[in-house]
This record gives C-alpha cells, structure tokens and sequence, in this order.
C-alpha cells in the first residue's frame, strides 16, 4: 500500500477552477457596490442587466481556461470582463476591490506556477489597467481629480499587489522546497555509495588479509610441514569462495535495484563505432584509428577503456567547438591498452584535471593501476589519453584495483 501523502486541496483543485468560482463569488458584488457609486457619481453610465452579466461571465471563463496555457492572455480578458461588468470605463466610477477577485486569483496563482516571465507580464498588464483606471476617477490617491483619502480603486491595485506577492512566496517556497530535495536525495545517493564502498572493504580487505597471511604461512612451510601448508591453502581456498558469494550477493541486490546495471556492464570498445555514429550525427565526426590486433580484455578494462572515450567525446561535442575529432585504439604493446581522444578545438574552460569528468576518468584509470592524462595540445587542441594494463596470455599474474587503505595486506 502506497504511503505517499495526498496533495493539499490548493494542489488537488485545478487552477482554472480557483479563478471561474473567485469569478463567481464576485460577480454578485459589483451590482450592489455600483448602486452607491452611480447615487455619488451620475455620470456613471449603468449596468446592461442579466444579459450583460451572462456575456461578462462567459468571457471571464474564457479567462479561466487560458490560465496556464496563455496566463497574460487569461488576466486580460479577465481584465476586460470586471471592467465591463462594473463600468470601470466610466470616468466617475471606481472599480472595488472585489470585482477583481478573479483577477487576483490568476496573477496570484500564474506568480506561483507559471514562468517569471508570464508572471511579471501578467501583473504590469495588471497595474497598468489599474493605474490608468485610478487617473481617470474622482476620489482616488492619485488620480487627477486629486482627492484626500484612499478610493476603492486605491484597494483594488494594493490587493493585486499583494496578490502577487502570496504568488512569489508561494513559488519561492515550493523551489526551495525543490532544492532541500535535491540536496537530499544527493545526499542519500552519496551516503549509499560510501556503504557500498565500506561493504566492499570490509568483505574484500578482510579476506584478501586472510589469503595474504595464508599464502605466506604456506610458503614458508610448504618443505618442512607440508600437511599445514595444505590446512593453509584450504583457508586460502575457503576465504576466496566466501569472499566471490559475498560479492555475488551484493552485484545482485545492486542489479535489482537499477535494472540497467547489467546492460551497462556489457559495454565496451566494440560499442566505438555505434558511439562514433551517433555523435557524427549529432554534428562532430568522430574518425576512429585502431592499432594492433584486438585480443580479449577483461570486463572492468573494456568498459574503463568505453567510458573514458565515451566521456572525451562528450567533452569534445560540449565544450571544443570544432566539427571533428580522433580516437586512436592501440593494442600493440603486450600488457597493455591505449586510448586517446584529441580534437583541435578552442577546449574553453578545459584545464588538466578540471571538472567532475576527468575527476571520474582518471579515477577509473586509477583504480585499475593504470595511467591517465588529460590537457591541452601545444598547438591548439585538448587530448585525453590513458593506458591500461592488460594481461598478457598465459601470465599468472592479473591486474587488479589497487589496494585500499587500511586492508591489512
């Protein structure tokens, strides 16, 4: 059963809903207040009955609908429709706060979801018609009929005022709210990974300190006491069964948890060509020169070797601002794979070892004791270049990660 909270009410109700029933409740006001403004002002011109309500209300729904898809629209028509229904066109009527409901319910909500953009278009189109509309009646602040006390029109511009200022809190707490997601869920995902990292020590460290100190127990015994040297090599052969179903579990419960682990695990060198297809297509023809004749390498050197290509070229596509670059692929020192990226571009704000990539890049490179470089070319241009180790056929030896810290070896 899913535990995840309802919405509030605010967030449940559509906002074209909010502003056709804001019009509603006030569609009853302007009648009752346009009685006392016609007996102060006789000039006003009257109200064109139930009928002109009716076309009022159909144009404002108008409004209403338009809210998120053209909100500077949505508050004009909005606009002209309270201005109509309480002859706010005439010169000696002004237009109370109520009337403008509507209004202030699409700026408000517009401020709160909508675009900056649409916002600040939305509330001067607001001010403008509220101030010209204040400089053209009796009894107003501003107005030029000069006055001496605060009209209803006076009102009506500090409630849309307001209005959009409930809207920027609004939308400044929601992005704020946004931005502590974020952090969070970074954090989490950083706090997952060190487990994974102390998992990983804890149960490799832990049994290569057991082989390590086996082996040398074995070998310094294999003449005298051949009987402890074989206990020794069933410890030895023990620690590693264990260690190998300790990792298997955890590759295990990571694969389920991303379910694309598995198809990232498969790639490799031979992915180059579909890579060098689809950034040609993207605008920058990648030309791919290989070395040597392509033995097998191990998973963890494929990819490494994948992935610090498949980076370089990104790089290359977002930052170069050249047309082409080369990758060069050369197997033909024993033990050894070479890969290098080079573009003759501007590489701006590139500098060896700058940004996360090249961070990540060299750590891969690193981790599997190999070597990694990356800076720009003396006459123009960036190269990225690494060397990873590869076992050689028929070696007993096989490069592994380098040791971690702490593990006892």
């Amino acid at each position: 059963m899913s535990t995840t909270p309802s919405p509030p009410l605010f967030r449940r109700v559509p906002p074209e809903v909010w502003v056709g029933l804001a019009w509603c409740a006030a569609a009853g006001y302007p009648a009752v207040r346009l009685g006392g403004a016609a007996a102060q002002h006789p000039g006003a011109a009257a109200h064109g009955g139930w009928a002109f309500t009716l076309a009022d209300t159909v144009l404002a729904f108008t409004g209403a609908a338009l809210v998120r898809r053209l909100p500077v629209l949505s508050v004009a028509l909005l606009l002209v429709a309270a201005f109509t229904e309480t002859d706010g066109w005439a010169g000696g009527a002004q237009v109370p706060p109520g009337a403008l409901l509507a209004v202030d319910t699409a700026l408000c909500l517009i401020t709160a979801d909508r675009p900056r953009r649409s916002s600040r278009a939305a509330f001067a189109l607001v001010m403008v018609f509220l101030v010209l509309h204040i400089g053209l009646v009796r009894g107003s602040t501003v107005g030029i009929f000069t006055g001496t006390h605060i009209g209803s029109a006076d009102g009506a511009a500090l409630l849309a005022l307001v209005a959009w200022l409930v809207g920027r809190s609004v939308r400044q707490n929601r992005e704020h709210a946004e931005a502590l997601s974020a952090r969070a869920a970074e954090e989490a995902v950083t706090a997952e990974r060190l487990r994974i990292a102390r998992e990983m020590h804890d149960t490799v460290a832990h049994s290569l300190g057991i082989v390590a100190l086996q082996a040398g127990a074995a070998r310094r015994v294999i003449d005298r006491r051949p009987e402890r040297a074989a206990q020794a090599l069933g410890e030895i052969e023990a620690a590693g069964r264990e260690t190998l179903a300790a990792l298997r579990r955890m590759l295990v419960a990571l694969r389920r948890a991303d379910g694309e682990a598995s198809a990232t695990l498969s790639q490799g060198l031979a992915d180059l060509d579909r890579l060098a297809g689809a950034t040609t297509a993207a605008g920058v023809r990648v030309e791919v020169r290989r070395h040597g004749e392509p033995g097998p390498l191990p998973p963890e050197v494929d990819l490494a070797a994948f992935r610090i290509v498949q980076e370089s070229v990104t790089n290359v596509v977002r930052h170069a601002d050249v047309d082409a670059c080369v990758v060069a692929v050369d197997h033909r020192t024993a033990g050894e794979l070479s890969v290098e990226v080079t573009d003759r571009g501007r590489g701006r704000g590139r500098a060896p070892g700058a940004g996360f990539g090249l961070a990540g890049l060299r750590e891969r490179a690193v981790l599997l004791r190999g070597e990694f470089e990356a800076g720009p070319l003396p006459g123009g241009g960036f190269r990225v270049a690494a060397r990873l180790p590869v076992p050689v056929p028929g070696s007993v030896s096989v490069p592994g990660p380098v040791p971690v810290e702490g593990a006892g070896a």
